[in-house]
């Protein structure tokens, strides 16, 4: 919900009635997704929008798509800082534009493309065969320059780590605004150009109003600016990434095993909310090859085994592609070395905010994709072990509400996979695969 990453978001737009007739609508076909999760936020619409919000287009037909022509001439990469001034930001776009277009009177490239705009992100499509070109969701959006008739998208991407960052303290606030981003910018032609740019910012408003009043908020009651700024205050699943990114919590592990033997696990979903979403080893036989080995433990997520990428398959084709190495006899899991507690660790100044989370019985059992809980680390399907250091394993249902509901400041949490839980404390026999 980076919103004031877009200056014009919150201007106020006069635009007569007339424009309307450049936006068309498009109800978006969404293909499953498997691999989703890095630096991602895509908003959750449950009702639709009754509070106006200006701009040139009805906030309802944002929430179905709107569809605008254009012509895509190319794109470009800068590096930038982490929030750098609007002029700055149209110094950005103006570069960009010298690097793609051509000088006046030379033949210019370009793809008449129909540029797809909603609440929820933005694609670029083939205009003759409608395949998608571009698929940025709009929380990845940094900002939108229109000079005359050429429109420039911005979405920023964070460089990752060096070995040498990772080891340097970051105790200075200003660390992370040191660092340098990755811009990606595509450049367009459309005599619609300001309308888009406008439609844009719009988009951002009606989709803000949309997450708040999905989830309960009376967006008259905790302003734009508010929620965005706690947002920009908050590092993306609490400390996931900088685990994932450690190469000594990365491995290659080799396990030897007699054909026709099974491997001799248990694997479970790491859960929807996970940086990663593939499968965890939640136990393994005794005396079997994975045990034998060694060197794989209970939480270790499997990445990939014998060349096979499981990040983002279900659950049943993780299961069936280790089953059928029954009659291989050496194999190799690419895992992430990872405790069997995920640590969470949810940041809530005070009541306005909600934890954007629902929980049953002690299980998580949905998440609201771009909320503090989600920034802190918390997954569906995992079973809640402790609140503040509490346990709460036998608590009743009410009570973890009350507790959870009722929580303002850094509230720690450690969770499970459900059906882990369910392993280790003998609910549930294993069946080893």
């Amino acid at each position: 919900v980076h919103c004031s990453l877009l200056a014009f978001a919150c201007e106020q737009f006069l635009i007569k009635l007339s424009l309307r007739r450049s936006c068309s609508y498009l109800k978006e076909n969404h293909l499953c997704i498997a691999f989703m999760r890095f630096c991602v936020c895509v908003y959750h619409v449950v009702t639709l929008c009754h509070t106006p919000v200006p701009g040139p287009c009805d906030p309802d037909d944002l929430i179905d798509g709107i569809i605008f022509a254009a012509n895509y001439l190319g794109s470009t990469q800068l590096l930038s800082d982490k929030t750098p001034s609007k002029n700055i930001r149209m110094m950005q776009a103006q570069e960009a534009v010298s690097r793609i277009k051509e000088p006046e009177g030379e033949p210019q490239p370009l793809t008449e493309v129909d540029l797809f705009i909603s609440t929820q992100r933005i694609k670029v499509l083939n205009a003759d065969s409608q395949e998608t070109m571009m698929d940025h969701p709009l929380r990845t959006i940094s900002y939108i320059a229109d000079i005359g008739n050429i429109v420039v998208l911005m979405a920023r991407r964070r460089m990752p780590r060096t070995d040498s960052e990772e080891n340097v303290e970051t105790s200075e606030p200003s660390q992370d605004s040191k660092r340098q981003y990755k811009m990606i910018c595509h450049v367009f032609e459309s005599e619609d150009a300001q309308l888009i740019a406008q439609s844009i910012g719009q988009a951002f408003s009606v989709a803000y109003q949309e997450f708040l009043r999905a989830n309960g908020i009376n967006p008259e009651d905790l302003s734009q600016k508010e929620y965005s700024d706690l947002l920009n205050t908050q590092d993306m699943y609490n400390d996931d990434l900088v685990h994932f990114s450690k190469s000594e919590n990365c491995k290659n592990v080799f396990v030897e095993k007699a054909k026709g033997e099974i491997l001799g696990v248990v694997i479970v979903e790491s859960g929807w909310g996970s940086i990663l979403p593939t499968v965890i080893i939640a136990n393994m036989m005794h005396a079997g090859p994975a045990e034998r080995s060694g060197r794989l433990n209970i939480g270790d997520q499997i990445m990939s085994i014998n060349g096979t990428s499981l990040v983002g398959l279900p659950l049943s084709t993780c299961q069936s592609i280790i089953k059928g190495l029954k009659n291989q006899s050496h194999i190799k899991l690419n895992i992430v070395r990872c405790p069997p507690v995920t640590t969470v660790l949810i940041r809530r100044p005070d009541l306005r905010y909600q934890l954007g989370f629902s929980v049953q019985n002690g299980i998580i059992c949905s998440l609201m994709r771009g909320g503090i809980a989600e920034r802190g680390g918390v997954r569906v399907g995992h079973r809640i072990i402790e609140i503040n250091s509490q346990s709460v394993v036998a608590t009743p249902h009410e009570k973890i509400v009350h507790i959870l509901s009722s929580a303002v400041g850094e509230i720690h949490m450690k969770t499970m996979p459900a059906a882990m839980y369910r392993l280790l404390t003998a609910q549930e026999q294993p069946v080893y695969i």
